[in-house]
């Protein structure tokens, strides 16, 4: 495999964990600006390398995914994210841009907020609130309607319908700093864990299941921008100042401005003042002001032109290193956290930084006593930049890494080719086994009600559980002995784990915790691989022949597999009825081979994930965006414009359905 296309991998199964860390559980590991380092670098090489085009790479997304627990709907019009720019040098190129598509210097740009919290997108017709769905895919969004109609500041009813009939309204859902801190004090007070921040509790918040816990939550809506078939306005600020007349819940702090002086102005304001208001916010949102102009420079497959989002750049402030403690991750990983004095950085008083391996912590030769630069830009857990060398502790304070792993003093080992140190105590040390039960039952894999972070602590404590299998041989009758182990929660433990054997291999996989075999990695695999025992049979070359898994993916596998432990786990669990053959079809035909197919809209008869099964089961693949490799557009109702326009520009034929069906007949 060429070093070019070993790197494309990577960086997709890097965005890909990323993007489902960030979405899906709501937990962000890097940067924004790391982020966009990754996907920026993963655009390059696939623009210059053709020849590894995918259209399900990451780099063709909007947003996030879409969750199992909700209905999922086509938004009328697609719901696009913001290119992010981070300087002055990248500001002026969008504007230079902007100039040459529309041949125009003079006009203006509405600067706004960027709210930091979890996207919705609502529909009204008539004046009344129809539904509201999460951004999802860009495509398609998870209906939380329920939710949505118990957040006070979104109107059910307008109290003026001179509105277009039918529109959609997007915005941003968050909680105040202020709502925020209150509730995790009565948290506190009640014994429960604390919510980390703002943003991750908004989007936990609003995919609840329960709509009378959401109205609990202290949830705002900020709305930001209106979209309909009608032209409303003729330009962008107006439609605000009509929205918020009209009762939505749009804060005053946007302003119009005429050139790019101004555009710097308002955002060097508000990174100075951003601390000071009620809100987090991670940047700014420029939008050129006329709707005309907008129009003209229409989107990218990801992007509007005609609108950017300038990110602040992370805060670093200096403080005191007081100790360094190590912890054992699932994998056995050492990672050392630096316990700091504590420091308010972005809102947070922050305590405690990682320095996320054995290598970063010799290069900086910690003392006690330095002095270090904390990093915490978003909701990122904060991090060890670099360190004041005019600051430093005394050297006979050097912080040594321990040679034994601190849980079980099992001998550490590090191999050259991994920045951390690790337990190989993988069976017997308590971190690592907890966090193997803990990730085969989590959300995304077996999804076991019943059995959280918390219940298999004490049960692995208790010697019920000390590894995966043994889940699935549980001693009810013991179990119920346990404080705090009501009848109810035992028979939710017993259904959670009965349903969890119904699971298909992709999530048996996912969760039997692989290393770099993420929830992306293992449906890639079982596109190709039928069943555990093939997968089990296969070396080092047939591993690396599957496409999309790298070389130290493959080396991972073949690792896991040739552990005995691992092989005995994995027939405990045949034995003990989980899934370990593919549920992936057969195609039905090969009658759309190599053709690929956009679909788009609301349709009567199929919806779009049986249009897309019937497609791939026919040969057909599926992508994302419209490109000239496309052969053919599946278009329903309420197809958004730049689909349609992008579609006739390139000549791609659009059919219906019917037509669909016809095709492979």
């Amino acid at each position: 495999m060429s070093k070019i296309r070993s790197r494309i991998l990577e960086l997709r199964n890097l965005v890909t964990e990323h993007n489902h860390n960030y979405y899906d559980l709501d937990k962000n590991l890097i940067s924004d600006f790391e982020y966009d380092k990754l996907i920026n670098e993963l655009i390059k090489l696939e623009n210059q390398h053709p020849e590894f085009y995918d259209e399900n790479s990451p780099s063709k997304r909007v947003g996030g995914g879409l969750s199992d627990k909700f209905d999922s709907e086509s938004h009328t019009f697609p719901m696009f994210s913001l290119d992010n720019t981070y300087s002055d040098i990248e500001l002026e190129a969008w504007y230079k841009r902007i100039i040459k598509i529309i041949n125009v210097e003079d006009f203006d740009f509405c600067c706004e907020l960027k709210y930091d919290g979890a996207s919705v997108n609502l529909l009204y017709e008539n004046g009344n609130l129809i539904r509201g769905l999460t951004r999802g895919d860009g495509s398609q969004g998870d209906n939380i309607t329920n939710n949505i109609k118990t957040i006070n500041s979104i109107p059910l009813k307008l109290k003026d319908k001179s509105f277009p009939n039918k529109f959609e309204i997007r915005g941003e859902i968050i909680i105040p700093k202020t709502s925020f801190n209150s509730l995790n004090k009565k948290r506190e007070q009640m014994g429960l864990p604390l919510f980390m921040n703002p943003r991750n509790t908004a989007s936990g918040s609003i995919k609840l299941l329960d709509s009378k816990e959401v109205a609990r939550r202290p949830l705002e809506c900020f709305l930001y921008s209106i979209v309909s078939d009608d032209k409303l306005i003729n330009n962008h600020s107006e439609l605000l100042n009509k929205a918020r007349d009209i009762g939505f819940n749009i804060p005053s702090y946007e302003k119009v401005v005429n050139d790019l002086d101004g555009v710097k102005k308002y955002i060097q304001y508000w990174d100075k003042n951003r601390h000071t208001l009620p809100f987090e916010i991670d940047g700014i949102v420029l939008k050129v002001n006329s709707i005309k102009y907008q129009d003209m420079l229409g989107f990218t497959s990801k992007f509007p032109r005609w609108a950017i989002s300038y990110k602040f750049k992370a805060e670093n402030l200096a403080t005191k290193l007081e100790s360094i403690s190590f912890n054992v991750g699932r994998t056995g990983a050492i990672t050392p956290v630096a316990n700091l004095k504590p420091v308010l950085i972005s809102g947070s008083t922050i305590k405690r930084a990682s320095l996320h391996s054995y290598d970063q912590m010799i290069k900086f030769r910690l003392r006690v006593n330095d002095t270090v630069f904390v990093e915490k830009g978003g909701e990122i857990i904060p991090k060890i930049t670099g360190i004041d060398i005019n600051n430093r502790g005394f050297e006979k304070d050097e912080i040594s890494f321990p040679l034994n792993c601190p849980e079980c003093e099992t001998e550490l080992i590090k191999l050259e080719t991994e920045a951390n140190f690790f337990c190989p105590n993988k069976n017997n040390c308590r971190p690592q086994a907890i966090g193997r039960i803990q990730h085969f039952a989590s959300r995304k894999a077996m999804n076991i009600d019943g059995l959280g972070d918390e219940t298999i602590k004490l049960l692995y404590d208790k010697g019920h559980i000390v590894d995966i299998s043994d889940i699935y041989n549980l001693d009810y009758e013991a179990i119920s002995k346990i404080e705090g182990h009501a009848k109810k929660s035992i028979e939710n433990l017993r259904n959670g784990i009965e349903e969890s054997k119904s699971k298909s291999f992709q999530k048996v996989l996912y969760g039997m915790g692989i290393r770099y075999v993420g929830e992306s990695a293992s449906k890639t695999i079982l596109k190709q691989i039928k069943s555990i025992d093939e997968l089990i049979s296969l070396d080092i070359e047939a591993l690396s022949s599957i496409d999309e898994i790298g070389e130290k993916t493959a080396s991972s596998i073949l690792d896991f597999f040739n552990d005995f432990d691992n092989l005995n786990l994995v027939n405990r669990l045949k034995l003990s009825g989980l899934n370990f053959t593919s549920d992936t079809l057969s195609p039905n035909s090969s009658s759309l081979s190599n053709l690929i197919f956009v679909i788009s809209g609301v349709f009567e008869i199929h919806s779009r994930e049986e249009l897309k099964k019937i497609i791939e089961q026919n040969g057909g693949k599926i992508s994302s965006s419209i490109s000239s490799k496309t052969n053919y557009l599946v278009a329903g109702k309420n197809i958004g414009p730049s689909k349609f326009n992008k579609a006739n520009e390139l000549g791609v034929p659009v059919i219906n359905e019917v037509s669909l069906i016809d095709l492979i007949s």
